[in-house]
């Protein structure tokens, strides 16, 4: 591909002053360096775009590109794709952050293993931050595996564009990480899983995966219109998805021994 950085993250912010600091914060600890970050306004109303500037102004790796117009996630994360100028997308929103071996970690299990597509376990972070459980992932996922439950947390994901092309997510304004996921493993029989916490996620009250009623109406809307499965088989997944989602609201330690099972 010719690039010349290895690593390019991607990440939306809008009205994140309260977190995106901690977040740009945690890519420059990272043990790896050779990265570029490419964070996208989305036209926010608060300091999110000034506080990136001082970052961009003080580390050349950090760069900003900023909205007029509010467009939603997946026209910033785009944006950001079609920018990117590393062999591997990586991605992390502004309110998450990594730990500081995450890059180093999961390029060495990629590489070593030869793989197009990985993503790692994460810790859940309460509103105060302080630390309220941690997700385990499978070490494998296919596509039929990820319209039953979506192991693969936003913040862990990356994929290698030498092997798999760079891949866009669909202009859907929720669920379209998941949907990029599919695209991906449609082409790519796996994603692999290292199961070593590396990120850790913000909880927030007003974030999608806070409102479940919600969040299970984008998911059906990704299975009908982005997916495009007929009403049985959408009703199948979505049935899974449901169980799984109960299992981990009500059991969550449960479903973490299930993952690791």
């Amino acid at each position: 591909m010719g690039s010349d950085v290895l690593v390019s993250v991607v990440t939306p912010s809008y009205n994140a002053e309260k977190y995106i600091s901690s977040t740009i914060d945690s890519v420059i600890a990272q043990t790896f360096c050779d990265w570029e970050m490419l964070i996208v306004d989305d036209c926010s109303q608060d300091s999110t775009s000034f506080l990136i500037e001082r970052y961009a102004e003080k580390d050349s790796r950090i760069k900003l590109i900023s909205f007029d117009v509010n467009s939603g996630a997946a026209v910033a994360r785009n944006a950001a794709i079609h920018a990117a100028r590393g062999r591997y997308i990586a991605f992390l929103d502004s309110d998450d952050r990594w730990l500081p071996q995450k890059l180093e970690k999961q390029l060495a299990f990629m590489e070593k293993n030869g793989i197009a597509f990985s993503y790692t376990a994460y810790e859940k972070l309460d509103y105060s931050g302080s630390v309220a459980g941690s997700v385990n992932v499978p070490l494998k996922v296919s596509y039929k595996d990820l319209l039953k439950v979506c192991s693969i947390g936003c913040l862990t994901a990356m994929y290698d564009t030498e092997k798999i092309g760079k891949i866009y997510m669909p202009l859907i304004r929720k669920r379209q990480d998941v949907g990029l996921w599919l695209r991906i493993l449609k082409d790519t029989p796996c994603a692999y899983g290292l199961n070593e916490v590396l990120a850790q996620y913000q909880l927030r009250p007003d974030s999608i995966s806070a409102n479940k009623l919600n969040a299970a109406g984008y998911t059906w809307r990704l299975y009908r219109d982005v997916e495009k499965l007929s009403i049985p088989v959408a009703a199948y997944y979505f049935a899974h998805y449901a169980i799984n989602g109960l299992v981990r609201a009500k059991f969550p330690r449960l479903a973490n021994v299930l993952v690791r099972s």
